[in-house]
């Protein structure tokens, strides 16, 4: 069994760094002031002797969830590192999940929830169009190539792809086409100049995550860089799994990049690793998919932006 040693970080925003105008490359790093290490257990202890700890201010502390648990004693301990090549990779292998789902509400709290000077609504903030990348080239180039060797072949008759938490670009291989590929976003000026949509939704997921599709409609669904955005992420994976295809695949793809004020504080108060996990656990959770995996593609650790992957394909049972 897998035991993980969660890289618990308490981190505070560069405040300076974070603008809110459409020039931004907003997506900024929140440095680490402090980290509490060799905090490994056992994932099926997790929900053993109750309430998890809450961050000490939600949004800035570290949540220290696992603070409880019992060291595991005999084992392997992952420790999380944003370059340590394979640590990511080896965070989805045997874990043992406890039976329920170990969040708790607070945990998909976001700073912009509360009273602050920085607050903006969802629906504001993402008013104004933003025609940038939020991961550098590197990332971009060792995305798209992954994307290269498990998609279906461009042009596939009856192939569906949703690109959710989409944008104007999507990164998909160059000149890549299928008969249906449907971009969901927050930005229908940005949608509208996606080239690889063949049609597109507008819809804020946190507050309506029921999906607008049949189901068994789609064979991927991608998302770049936004799982970390979600509130409400285990109603969004059961849809994800009602409307994808029986054996249909959902890659989730993330960095070390995001606009701090939006991602979940249990995202901001935790390492690269740590994001496996908790992405690995949606799929879990939300039931119908097989056991999820992730995926190391950064292509410069230390050079250039991280670029990790969670994947898992629904059941042909489901």
């Amino acid at each position: 069994m897998a035991i993980l040693g969660l890289q618990l970080q308490q981190r505070f925003p560069v405040l300076t760094a974070v603008c809110y105008s459409r020039l931004i490359s907003a997506t900024i790093h929140a440095p680490a002031v402090a980290s509490v290490s060799s905090l490994s257990c056992k994932l099926k202890k997790w929900n053993n002797g109750g309430r998890l700890p809450r961050r000490l201010v939600v949004g800035l502390g570290a949540s220290f969830w696992a603070q409880y648990m019992n060291m595991a004693g005999n084992s392997k301990s992952f420790i999380a590192s944003a370059r340590l090549k394979g640590a990511v990779e080896q965070a989805l292998q045997n874990v043992e999940w406890p039976e329920q789902f170990p969040f708790k509400d607070e945990d998909f709290q976001r700073f912009d929830d509360f009273n602050s000077p920085f607050r903006t609504s969802d629906s504001l903030f993402y008013e104004a169009p933003r025609f940038v990348t939020h991961i550098d080239d590197a990332a971009i180039a060792a995305l798209t190539k992954y994307y290269s060797e498990v998609f279906p072949p461009s042009n596939t008759p009856g192939v569906s792809i949703l690109d959710m938490c989409s944008s104007w670009v999507s990164h998909f291989p160059k000149g890549y086409k299928q008969e249906r590929v449907v971009g969901m976003g927050m930005n229908e000026e940005e949608l509208k100049r996606n080239p690889v949509l063949t049609e597109y939704v507008v819809q804020d997921l946190n507050l309506k995550p029921k999906l607008p599709f049949e189901d068994n409609s789609f064979d991927v669904i991608t998302n770049v860089v936004s799982v970390d955005y979600l509130t409400k992420p285990l109603d969004v994976f059961k849809e994800m799994c009602r409307i994808l295809k029986p054996g249909g695949l959902a890659i989730m793809s993330f960095s070390n990049r995001c606009f701090w004020t939006k991602a979940i504080s249990i995202w901001t108060s935790t390492g690269d690793t740590d994001h496996a996990l908790i992405v690995g656990s949606y799929f879990h959770y939300a039931g119908g998919f097989e056991p999820p995996q992730a995926v190391d593609i950064s292509p410069n650790p230390g050079r250039s932006d991280p670029m990790y992957i969670v994947y898992s394909r629904k059941l042909s049972t489901a």
